[in-house]
């Protein structure tokens, strides 16, 4: 059994955490199509081509590293990265990492495989204008009318920040991957939250992730006076907001499943004066579940919740579906095979969904598909203090190697 150097690839993920690094908080700032993220993806193609791939970048920043032959279909190994405003060293990091050392094995082995394998670190995963633009590129899900519209929370355009890195919006078109060109598409990524470590477990061998759907709601009742105004008098549009957070996990109870999440994560009272009862409260409302018919169901019970609520209040509803994404499942074939080398290698693990998205997701429909977690401390990610332990990356990236020696070797049939 073949395993992976942990000192190599403790080396790459600490010397990779120096670009963006802030040394006042600690944490990581390397935003997607930043210098200091265009500054990183060059010296990770310094990397790759010094472990023998032929490298290169396209048009949305991707950066990519082969080893075989250009025109057979290639095994992609493949995460982000860039971060989020001070993240930490572990997020997207450690699958590119631990692919590139996946690499160096085979090397000092001589192992040929009898697939090509490509190591790709995704470009702006995180989000910062809206979407995943580097897996979305990859798998053909971009247009141009987003391409020219698309603006990050500052104002900047996406057309702008990809020509200020050199890049045009008009090549991101062309990064399109055909379908037939890609074998099978792996990810290793920390889980980024709790259930590993508590159920103490090394591996979580994820067969999918959960749907999402994102509503704006706005509760509209009046503003009026705080001290005149009777209680049993107002139209108080936070009491609305406070009503309907109480009734979250009832509806989850009826309508859900253990995988049901729901979440208000913003808050905004008008006019938001303390002397003043709030007229008007818009919040968003999140929910995810791994069935689009729980999702349904529980969006429905939503709305019925929310209409009850603002008519005992003396409210009007109004939502808007800001956007709903469907669940992705991973390929049976693909999880069996993760969760067998996970036994033969003795690995603690668990199956699990994964409720946070990722760049597979965008591969699950046009070739099979695998993600690993590995623990977070804590359960905390997007932040300074993310952090897993040495001996789990170790796990987590053997089992991406054994993995993916099984597949390149032709050990294994992915064909549904």
């Amino acid at each position: 059994m073949y395993s992976v150097n942990i000192e190599r690839i403790e080396k790459d993920l600490y010397e990779l955490a120096n670009f963006g690094f802030n040394p006042k908080d600690k944490g990581i700032y390397r935003q997607g199509l930043t210098d200091v993220d265009m500054q990183a993806r060059r010296w990770v193609m310094e990397q790759f081509e010094a472990n023998g791939l032929k490298t290169h970048m396209d048009g949305v920043g991707n950066v990519c590293g082969r080893l075989g032959d250009p025109d057979k279909p290639a095994i992609i190994i493949a995460s982000h990265l860039d971060s989020v405003p001070a993240g930490g060293m572990f997020d997207g990091t450690l699958g590119v990492m631990a692919g590139l050392e996946c690499i160096r094995v085979l090397r000092e082995h001589n192992i040929e495989p009898k697939h090509p394998i490509e190591i790709i670190g995704t470009s702006e995963e995180e989000g910062r204008f809206g979407g995943m633009l580097g897996a979305q590129a990859l798998s053909g899900n971009l247009n141009f009318q987003w391409l020219e519209s698309a603006r990050d929370p500052k104002g900047e355009f996406l057309k702008d920040a990809m020509q200020r890195c050199g890049l045009d919006i008009h090549d991101a078109l062309h990064c399109r991957r055909d379908p037939g060109s890609i074998k099978a598409f792996l990810e290793l990524h920390i889980e980024q939250g709790p259930v590993l470590e508590k159920q103490q477990k090394t591996i979580g061998v994820v067969d999918g992730i959960s749907g999402v759907f994102k509503w704006l709601v706005k509760l509209k009742g009046k503003a009026d006076h705080a001290g005149t105004a009777p209680m049993d008098m107002r139209s108080d549009a936070f009491m609305g907001v406070a009503d309907f957070a109480h009734e979250i996990n009832r509806i989850i109870d009826e309508e859900g499943t253990d995988k049901t999440r729901l979440t208000i994560g913003r808050v905004d009272l008008k006019p938001g004066y303390a002397h003043t009862i709030p007229g008007e409260a818009h919040f968003t409302l999140v929910g995810r579940d791994m069935s689009e018919e729980v999702m349904q169901q529980v969006a429905n019970s939503c709305g019925k919740v929310l209409s009850s609520i603002a008519r005992k209040h003396k409210l009007r509803f109004e939502y808007e579906q800001m956007s709903w994404l469907e669940p992705k499942y991973f390929s049976p074939k693909l999880v069996d095979l993760i969760e067998q080398q996970a036994k033969k290698l003795n690995y603690s693990y668990i199956k699990m969904p994964s409720g946070a998205g990722h760049d597979i997701q965008f591969f699950t429909d046009i070739t099979p598909t695998g993600l690993i977690f590995i623990p977070s401390v804590g359960g905390v990610s997007h932040a300074p203090d993310e952090w897993s332990h040495w001996q789990d990356v170790e796990q987590g990236s053997n089992l991406l190697l054994a993995t993916l020696l099984d597949i390149a070797q032709d050990k294994v049939s992915l064909n549904q």
